[in-house]
């Protein structure tokens, strides 16, 4: 049962006040991306958030055009009900204006109230899909609650007085966010210059403990482990031949195993430009220390399928794999077999327009060991005798190689890619496995409490989000501000 409005409100349909209008779509080949006499700006959904994209249209190829103070509605796509304002100019037909017909609605009061469950609840159960959008016609019975303008003018202080205070808190969260960000990275840093472990190693050292190698140990143990390693596929490879022989040979011969292409060393220019290391660590690119990279499968996944779970782009958590949106793909056991993942395996997202999540990385738990990977992860796997897998997985998520990927990654097209060639010449820091699970431990003694705030500011913002809504909620429930 719905709540009475107040004695003096009234519901009203939005055709019978307002009119919306869609905007211009002028040819993708004439438009500028700087200012030019004779052109405008064309608004664009985008150009209302952090990352707007100006563009420019010849003025006589528009005739939708609309003031800062207008009220714009997204029209298609994921953005579908946005309301926004506060710019001039032209606008595409992904927007909507909403005009005021007579004197009886204030913009200011709209702007909220289209914000609400009262115009976006039905507004969606009209658009079927985010594609699909939204006709004039189709929104124009929805209802409104109308007070005196007097009132909705008092409603729109008090919604702001109280958004302002909200604002304050909401901005003071960011920027604590902001700083545990910072102090993060700055642990990130201390740990891969040897600075966590710089009393560790000295007190080893001074005990002539054998568990700190050298440089050239070092470089010895790695060509070491991937001769092993070689030798392990090998000899597992002529075992899986000898049983397909005993088998009466059915189907393929198994696939020899690649030989693991061997990484160039850092040239000596390139060795002069990086830091000093202490005397005990060496500068070695990723390809040293993992197998060979491997993608992931192109086979079709989706949520109703029978088969293996497919790990995604949504999959890579923050440093795990969050499980719970999985979809699934009908491969076959020996198909599967080639995407099968290992404890201590790391994913990486190879592709994506953002470029904050190219390169971004998740470890593989024994749990996750069930599941396969999609085309646009990469499985690199760490060679357990000189690569620590969370050492490994801390290394890529620090300030210097995040600007290693970005730096190979970036790209004007609006995709950026990573390959696995250009990750396995990331140039990374590399001490002794020892000292390699001190520093993690170093690292994560001191980030479990940056978690544990993360998380609660991650909270508190949900909590304004939602108090947001509740306040707008009471304002059109008449609630807000007395009569």
């Amino acid at each position: 049962m719905k709540k009475a409005l107040p004695e003096n409100w009234e519901l009203v349909k939005l055709e019978d006040y307002l009119d919306i209008k869609g905007g211009s779509q002028p040819p993708k080949s004439e438009f500028k991306y700087k200012p030019d006499d004779g052109y405008i700006r064309l608004l664009q959904i985008r150009d209302f958030g952090n990352k707007p994209v100006p563009t420019y249209v010849k003025k006589d190829d528009v005739t939708k055009f609309c003031e800062k103070e207008d009220i714009l509605i997204a029209r298609y796509g994921a953005s579908l009900g946005r309301i926004v304002t506060g710019m001039e100019g032209a606008y595409n037909v992904a927007l909507a204006k909403v005009i005021v017909e007579n004197d009886e609605f204030s913009k200011r009061y709209l702007f909220y109230l289209l914000q609400t469950q009262i115009f976006q609840t039905p507004l969606t159960m009209i658009s079927r899909s985010a594609q699909n959008g939204f006709a004039k016609h189709e929104i124009s019975k929805i209802e409104l609650p109308k007070p005196p303008l007097p009132t909705q003018h008092r409603i729109v202080e008090k919604i702001e007085e109280l958004f302002s205070e909200l604002d304050n808190g909401v901005e003071n969260l960011k920027r604590a966010q902001l700083q545990l960000k910072t102090y993060r990275q700055a642990v990130l840093k201390d740990a891969f210059e040897g600075e966590l472990t710089k009393e560790w190693r000295a007190l080893r050292q001074a005990q002539d403990a054998e568990d700190l190698p050298t440089p050239e140990e070092l470089l010895q143990q790695i060509k070491a482990e991937r001769k092993a390693h070689r030798e392990r596929e090998l000899a597992e490879w002529e075992k899986e031949v000898n049983q397909w022989e005993r088998d009466g040979e059915p189907g393929r011969k198994p696939r020899k195993p690649r030989k693991v292409k061997e990484v160039e060393p850092i040239s000596e220019n390139r060795l002069n430009e990086l830091t000093e290391l202490p005397n005990k660590w060496l500068w070695v690119k990723l390809g040293q220390v993992i197998d060979q990279p491997k993608y992931g499968t192109s086979e079709k996944c989706d949520y109703d399928f029978d088969g293996y779970g497919v790990l995604r782009i949504p999959n890579i958590g923050k440093g795990i794999i969050d499980s719970e949106d999985m979809k699934y793909a009908p491969l076959e056991e020996d198909e599967a077999s080639k995407y099968a993942l290992q404890e201590g395996d790391i994913l990486t997202i190879r592709s994506n327009g953002s470029i904050d999540l190219v390169g971004k990385c998740a470890l593989i738990r024994e749990p996750d060991t069930k599941f396969l990977h999609a085309g646009y992860l990469i499985r690199l796997r760490p060679y357990k005798g000189v690569a620590v897998s969370r050492y490994m997985l801390n290394v890529l998520s620090s300030v210097s190689l995040r600007n290693q990927i970005e730096s190979k990654a970036k790209s004007t097209s609006g995709v950026n890619n990573i390959n696995s060639g250009e990750l396995q010449d990331l140039i990374i820091p590399i001490c002794g496995v020892k000292e390699q699970r001190k520093i993690v431990n170093e690292i994560e003694s001191r980030l479990s409490v940056v978690d544990q705030l993360e998380q609660t500011i991650k909270e508190n913002l949900q909590k304004a989000k939602a108090l947001r809504q509740s306040i707008l909620k009471k304002a059109f429930g008449g609630e807000l501000v007395n009569e």
